[in-house]
């Protein structure tokens, strides 16, 4: 059998008319049948991915051009909460050593850190309002959205060729794209 080569590539912009205005069609999901709401998911974030990920950057400026402070500082300390999180779970032998040795030290530091999260909260509220909402909206949308007779074709088309998408390889990853492609086999 010859290795076949699976490019990934980007999925096209769909028109604001298919995407939101006269053409979209919305109806809440039937919440009785477990099986098809998430089917609707994955499809429209298959297809609509590029319009999302616009969405999500679109978002995600205006958040930063109104709070750009905020946005920024928000960053930071989530990045250094990160930092602190990874470094403190890989080197647990050493702090613990730490904290016999200078307790006074260890408890300063402790009350430092609650006051720098509870000082930077705002910021950070901020920075995941910029991350979270983009995120909600498109699940919203998702949900809502009805399949259109594009987007079925489309889907079958990629279903059979060997073309891939970033969001089908990430959802490949959380072991989603494989459980609809089943089902349409």
């Amino acid at each position: 059998m010859a290795d076949v080569k699976v490019e990934v590539e980007i999925a096209p912009l769909r028109s604001l008319d298919d995407f939101l205005l006269n053409s979209a069609r919305f109806q809440i999901p039937n919440l009785r049948d477990p099986e098809k709401w998430p089917k609707r998911v994955v499809h429209n974030l298959l297809y609509y991915q590029t319009n999302y990920f616009v969405l999500t950057v679109v978002i995600f400026l205006i958040i930063g051009i109104m709070h750009p402070q905020k946005m920024l500082l928000g960053m930071l300390a989530a990045g250094v909460a990160f930092a602190l999180f990874y470094y403190i779970s890989n080197s647990q032998r050493s702090l613990q050593n730490f904290k016999q040795n200078h307790p006074i030290i260890s408890v300063i530091i402790v009350f430092s850190a609650c006051y720098f999260i509870v000082y930077m909260m705002g910021n950070v509220a901020i920075f995941l309002l910029g991350i979270l909402l983009p995120i909600f909206l498109i699940l919203v949308h998702a949900s809502l959205r009805l399949r259109n007779i594009r987007n079925k074709l489309s889907r079958r088309m990629e279903t059979f060729g060997l073309v891939k998408t970033p969001m089908g390889v990430i959802l490949e990853t959380f072991g989603l794209e494989s459980e609809v492609q089943k089902e349409q086999s």
